[in-house]
């Protein structure tokens, strides 16, 4: 590897130890056996770094989000089924004690102290919400409309952030996919009646 890749992989250890706020560019820069102006010559700062890192996390763990074996999913896309089996597969990631979400409530809250970090993130939400309907709905990524990713792409999205929310606070009392595919069904039936 290269001092690019070097950076993003001490990164990734340093943000699962530290966190955003408490990691320093030392730190980084010990983890990965690089030196200082390395950071600002590949990424140009350390909240930037840290702001791929964290991508970098997230889409090791999305690939999860479908299951053991991706592709596997017996759920036709758009059913109820297939949004009780994604969202079990979702929350299987959250469960445990160090679970990489609570990087995400660092930001959420930190998000004023973190505005390079926090705006990175935030340019890259709609490939995120793109990636959440895809996986729902079993349409390619590049197939879905900016419409959809403005209302269908949003609520999975305001899911997520209450789901990690719920898991990082209260582990013993935040829904399982059960409880989700339960209350959606409410919804849908206090919705359809006439």
């Amino acid at each position: 590897m290269g001092h690019r890749e070097d950076l993003l992989e001490g990164a990734k250890r340093c943000l699962l130890a530290k966190g955003f706020v408490r990691t320093t560019a030392r730190d980084i820069v010990k983890e990965s056996g690089t030196n200082l102006a390395s950071i600002g010559y590949h990424y140009g700062s350390k909240d930037a770094l840290l702001a791929e890192a964290y991508l970098s996390l997230v889409g090791d763990l999305s690939e999860s989000f479908e299951g053991e074996e991706p592709g596997a999913s017996t759920a036709e896309p758009g059913s109820l089924e297939r949004f009780q089996e994604v969202w079990s597969n979702i929350i299987g990631t959250m469960r445990g004690p160090g679970s990489m979400w609570r990087l995400s409530m660092e930001i959420v809250a930190m998000g004023d102290q973190l505005p390079v970090v926090r705006d990175h993130l935030a340019q890259q939400q709609r490939d995120a919400e793109r990636a959440l309907v895809a996986l729902f709905t079993g349409v390619r990524e590049e197939d879905v409309p900016d419409e959809t990713l403005d209302t269908l792409g949003r609520f999975y999205t305001t899911l997520m952030t209450g789901l990690i929310a719920q898991w990082n606070f209260d582990p013993e009392r935040a829904p399982d996919a059960d409880a989700l595919t339960g209350g959606l069904r409410q919804v849908i039936e206090a919705a359809t009646r006439t």
